[in-house]
């Protein structure tokens, strides 16, 4: 990963000799948690490709850096010589199987290599050739003839995840499922096909050799015709009443970059890390020199659809997992994704065929003015004191099909760590008759087109070291007094410990103000002396709707509870499991918990997931508001008194 900072917006730093020089050290003294550069990707690839074992039809999957032990990261000293490995995920294309690489920079060789159960996710290459494959089998040549479309080229095929519903091809072959949407306006490139949808037709397509397995098609339903167009020159007369909002810093930015990956800001320091599967990776987070967290990522989502009409009662789509949101970041612009003086880091990957890749500009920092930090103004004496809170933003903006999804850290003055998820892009579309009301979605206009039911879930991985690595949970709820009290107004906190993973599978309580607090109960806060700690604060949240028998609850087991609190196992990352794409399901958190192991004044892994439940409004067509989703972490019972007290006036 290499960054730029943009010190006037359109003028482009060059790297300093600092960052050069970074650029080219030794892989065996480089820090355990750095990104890989791309010469690093290189030598990895090389070795793999010059392996006995390698096939010449493997393709790159996912290449990304095997973190060390966490004990190995946290004490690591300038000096102390690290093994720098590579994992590889990789596909044979010629047998269909998918295999796993780890690869042992400092001694230039595979230190591992093995054959794995299941598919591994889709590769680019993959989607941008199923549309000519099956543009060109007869069968579905015939499928759109029976609905009056003879010209390919209007018509738009998406790739989805197949899932698993016991069909033969599951488990049989390497399986993609499609939508299909026309181009009504053949001039007209940037037509929103999604308010086309050709709706009841699929075809099941083999990814390995891109043989059309079979057409579905579930009958004839008109193709909506309104257009719902977007572009400035489709919405008519834009507003003219915005006068400028300038954002300046004449003395440039408060935090500062070394080696091009590590942060420091106010009392905050971080590494910034980056995965082609979970996208922006935060490692080593502290505050005024004491140990939070070990990193902190997002380690899985889906998108479970409540539709039952054939067009969307399979879609249930794993966009890690399956897809890898890092892969599909954004190449981030200044002034449009990000405001004011800006700080990007690139994003260093493999193409399918191992060569590199970089993805300029795919995380943003900046500051943001973040209103009022703290005010109190005595009405005695009339003396007023207020502070400005400012907070740093560290994010990436994923386009996964036609949705979009930015993922944005705020870091605070106050020691406060916020996760605000953005929503936007295009929703998923279907059609039914015209005159037709669907059972399982809002109609978007009179013409029949409609956007189905359906659930957004993202799970995040949290792995707290709160002043140290032996780390414990509580949960806190606050409940009344059952005892009488002289007016019956008492209440009270209650706090539980979470003693194993059984009991730490829990779901929010917002009638109880349900909190979770990592502790160390080995370091006590000199105020009252109790364990310090980080606590979490969930923000709006759901669980599925789908019933447990479901083939998505089946795969997507995470979902049914909001925490779940793990032993550390480096082997256990991804909460669906490694390879969830048409997988029959129970892998994963699931699978893991089952064993029950302690998690008390341990090494721990929190997984913390968000539901968002979308019932579409007409305002969220033809591009959706942003919506908002997330949680907070913030200081509880970490420091002795208000940790912002000594922010400067802002006069």
């Amino acid at each position: 990963m290499q960054s730029t900072l943009f010190l006037i917006p359109g003028e482009e730093a060059s790297p300093s000799k600092e960052q050069k020089e970074t650029m080219a050290v030794p892989t065996h003294i480089r820090h355990p948690l750095a990104p890989l550069t791309p010469e690093e990707i290189a030598a990895a690839v090389s070795i793999v490709r010059a392996d006995p074992a390698c096939s010449e039809q493997i393709r790159f999957v996912m290449v990304k850096l095997h973190e060390p032990a966490p004990e190995t990261a946290l004490f690591y000293k300038p000096g102390d010589v690290v093994p720098r490995e590579v994992f590889l995920s990789l596909l044979d294309k010629a047998e269909g199987a998918a295999y796993e690489a780890i690869v042992n920079l400092t001694e230039e060789r595979v230190s591992s290599w093995k054959r794995v159960e299941g598919q591994p996710g889709f590769i680019l290459e993959e989607f941008l050739a199923c549309e000519d494959a099956i543009k060109a089998d007869p069968r579905f040549q015939e499928a759109l003839a029976r609905r009056g479309i003879t010209d390919l080229a209007r018509v738009y095929i998406d790739p989805w995840s197949a899932g698993h519903y016991g069909d033969p091809e599951e488990d049989a072959h390497r399986v993609l499922r499609t939508t299909v949407q026309y181009l009504l306006d053949p001039a007209n490139r940037e037509e929103n096909t999604s308010a086309h949808p050709v709706a009841g037709l699929q075809a099941i397509l083999d990814l390995n050799t891109m043989q059309v397995i079979r057409v579905d098609d579930f009958g004839i339903i008109p193709i909506p015709q309104p257009q719902a167009n977007y572009l400035p020159k489709d919405v008519g007369p834009l507003r003219t009443d915005l006068k400028p909002l300038e954002i300046t810093q004449p003395e440039g930015a408060s935090f500062t970059v070394k080696d091009g990956y590590r942060v420091n800001w106010q009392k905050w320091e971080f590494l910034v890390g980056f995965s082609p599967r979970e996208g922006l990776i935060l490692y080593h987070i502290a505050y005024d020199g004491r140990h939070l967290f070990r990193s902190v990522r997002l380690a899985e989502m889906v998108v479970p659809y409540g539709d039952s009409s054939w067009s969307h009662n399979r879609q249930n789509a794993f966009d890690v997992g399956e897809y890898g949101v890092g892969w599909l970041a954004n190449s981030l612009e200044l002034g449009c994704d990000c405001l004011g003086l800006i700080y990007y880091f690139d994003a260093h990957m493999t193409e399918n065929d191992g060569s590199a890749r970089t993805l300029p500009n795919a995380v943003c920092m900046h500051e943001e003015d973040d209103g009022i930090l703290w005010k109190h103004a005595r009405y005695r004496t009339g003396h007023v004191e207020v502070r400005r809170s400012r907070r740093l933003v560290v994010s990436f903006i994923a386009s996964v099909g036609i949705y979009e999804y930015g993922f944005f850290w705020y870091f605070r003055q106050d020691g406060s760590l916020e996760m605000d998820i953005k929503l936007t892009g295009i929703m998923n579309t279907g059609a039914v008759p015209p005159g037709v009301k669907p059972a399982y979605g809002t109609l978007l206009n009179q013409d029949g087109l409609y956007a189905p039911n359906h659930q957004h879930f993202f799970c995040f991985r949290l792995e707290p070291m709160i002043d140290g690595l032996q780390n414990s949970v509580v949960e806190t709820n606050t409940v009344p007094e059952e005892q009488e009290t002289p007016f019956g107004n008492a209440f009270k906190l209650v706090t539980s410990r979470l003693a194993t993973e059984e009991e730490a599978q829990r779901d929010i309580n917002p009638l109880s103000a349900r909190r979770w607090k990592f502790i160390n109960p080995n370091v006590l806060n000199p105020v009252n002396g109790d364990p310090v700690g980080y606590e979490l604060v969930p923000h709006e949240n759901v669980l599925p709707f789908a019933r447990p028998n479901s083939s998505f609850m089946k795969r997507a087991g995470f979902v049914t509870h909001h925490l779940w609190v793990t032993p550390y196992h480096p082997a256990e990352q991804y909460p669906a499991g490694d390879y969830p794409n048409q997988h029959p399901g129970g892998a994963g958190l699931p699978a893991w918990a089952r064993a029950n192991r302690p998690i008390e004044n341990t090494l721990l892994t929190a997984w913390f997931t968000i539901g968002v439940n979308h019932i579409a409004r007409p305002e969220d067509w033809p591009v959706m508001p942003v919506a908002h989703a997330g949680f907070l972490l913030r200081p509880n019972n970490f420091f002795g008194s208000n940790p912002a007290l000594d922010v400067p006036p802002a006069h």
